[in-house]
């Protein structure tokens, strides 16, 4: 089969590197242009870029020393709520369950343990348990980027420069993609183009909006200096209309302001960034967005992944994941595919971007106060979550709570979420816990006690600076630890 990806951010190069190491033999071809560029924004990934990295064989040292990557725990957030927390997954609690049933998350509800308590002491200190190093990470996106192409050509991806201007279709399908100067004919075609949808638009895809349920439509992108030492997360900080994340990376901070336009502009709200860090910014990016998806991402010949099949917003860091298991999702079905194959995909497509967006919807119901945008902000809830919440103020939520497969965030991600917001009935929780037979207790309090003993084991805490350039120098013999 002939395959060929139309754009080269971080989307594309990851459709392209996934089929290839599954298809050894299929023609893809990678067509980019520099004149366009790509969005460079998003720094933060979720677990899946490990899951990513281990299927196509990406060295994760290679990765942090070309990328100035950093390790991600999970995501601070402050000023959402009176005390800070933490949306971090701990393995040793997330482990603890009777069948379904997290039982390691209900201990820590019915004992009221702040996020501090449960998650892993290292988080909090700026350092790294070389013990249990995550799965997530934080990068220099367009470093990723040169990173990703270098793989492609390594890869015998053929990467072409080159600015698409006319898409040529017969019936339902694709016939072939056309520039100023050549015709580009291929099986198949994948739509990388980001906010323009340049493919999928033309076979009549229809955007569905998502701005009734999430608020935020606009984010500047500023960096900052390098600082003594990297906090191993992400950290979101609640400001006047939105939010204002920072993430470390070697060398640099990258950071940004999502917000309301209605309540600010980017001017007000690059201010508002220089009040709060206390010296003045300097504004690379302002993008304007609505958050929504597709209502079909894979037409005839033709599929979009990335920011071309849907955005929610960057507070979860959302984007990369759901390219990731878009391509994985299609390199299941891509072989001989039919109709109904096309519909599968569909239907899992949108359950995926349908959990993405009713988990970021529920950091919102946090019932903060004080500005205006806070104060007005009155969440219209979809019905998948609205269901899921007046279930889960009964009991714990469930993996049966939640549709189709290849998600990105399960019960655990909104058991911690839940529980940091307080919108779990703690009563109702507490009987679920004690309804478990004794032998079960007393099996689930011993497992908490190594889980809350092995999280703050000093010695195997390192700072994060320093074990990144452990990772990087090379040894006497040129190759990497």
């Amino acid at each position: 089969m002939n395959i060929c990806v139309v754009g080269a951010g971080t989307a594309g190069l990851i459709a392209a590197l996934t089929l290839k190491n599954r298809f050894e033999n299929f023609n893809i071809q990678i067509i980019k242009s520099d004149k366009i560029g790509i969005i460079g924004v998003g720094e933060g990934t979720t677990e899946h870029w490990q899951q990513f990295c281990t299927y196509n064989k990406i060295s994760m040292e290679e990765l942090i020393k070309e990328t100035d990557a950093t390790f991600k725990y999970g995501i601070m957030f402050k000023d959402w709520k009176k005390q800070p927390y933490f949306h971090s997954i701990l393995d040793n609690i997330s482990t603890i369950k009777l069948g379904q049933y997290k039982a390691g998350y209900a201990y820590c509800i019915n004992n009221n343990l702040k996020s501090k308590e449960y998650t892993n002491s290292c988080c909090w200190d700026n350092k790294i348990a070389k013990n249990s190093l995550p799965h997530q990470f934080h990068f220099n996106t367009l470093k990723l980027n040169k990173f990703l192409l270098k793989k492609c050509r390594e890869r015998s991806i053929k990467v072409i420069e080159d600015k698409i201007t006319k898409i040529n279709l017969k019936g339902k399908n694709i016939d072939s993609i056309e520039s100023s100067l050549k015709k580009y004919k291929s099986d198949f075609y994948i739509d990388c183009t980001g906010f323009k949808k340049l493919l999928i638009s033309k076979l009549g895809a229809k955007w569905l909006s998502y701005k009734k349920y999430l608020p935020m439509n606009e984010a500047i992108a500023f960096a900052t200096e390098d600082t003594e030492e990297y906090p191993p997360f992400t950290m979101s900080n609640a400001m006047a209309a939105g939010w204002m994340w920072r993430i470390p990376t070697q060398g640099r901070w990258g950071n940004g302001y999502v917000f309301n336009n209605k309540y600010i502009n980017a001017s007000q709200a690059q201010k508002e960034c220089e009040k709060s860090l206390g010296h003045s910014i300097k504004v690379t990016k302002n993008i304007t967005f609505e958050a929504g998806v597709l209502d079909r991402a894979w037409i005839g010949n033709c599929v979009a992944i990335g920011l071309s099949s849907s955005f929610i917003e960057p507070l979860e860091a959302s984007s990369i994941g759901i390219s990731i298991q878009q391509s994985f999702l299609l390199m299941h079905l891509i072989t001989n595919y039919s109709a109904n194959d096309i519909d599968l995909y569909n239907k899992k497509f949108s359950n995926i971007v349908e959990n993405t967006r009713d988990f970021v919807l529920l950091h919102y119901l946090c019932g903060k106060k004080g500005s205006a945008f806070w104060k007005e902000f009155k969440p219209n809830i979809p019905e998948s979550l609205s269901k899921n919440l007046k279930t889960w103020k009964h009991r714990l939520p469930l993996a049966e709570d939640f549709k189709g497969s290849y998600l990105l965030f399960n019960s655990e991600n909104f058991i911690v979420i839940l529980k940091e917001l307080n919108l779990l009935n703690k009563t109702n929780i507490k009987k679920e816990f004690n309804s478990l037979s004794n032998n079960h207790k007393e099996t689930v309090l011993n497992a908490m006690k190594i889980a809350l003993k092995n999280k703050d084991l000093k010695d195997s805490h390192y700072s994060h600076k320093s074990f990144l350039k452990t990772l990087i120098t090379p040894t006497k013999t040129g190759k990497l630890l």
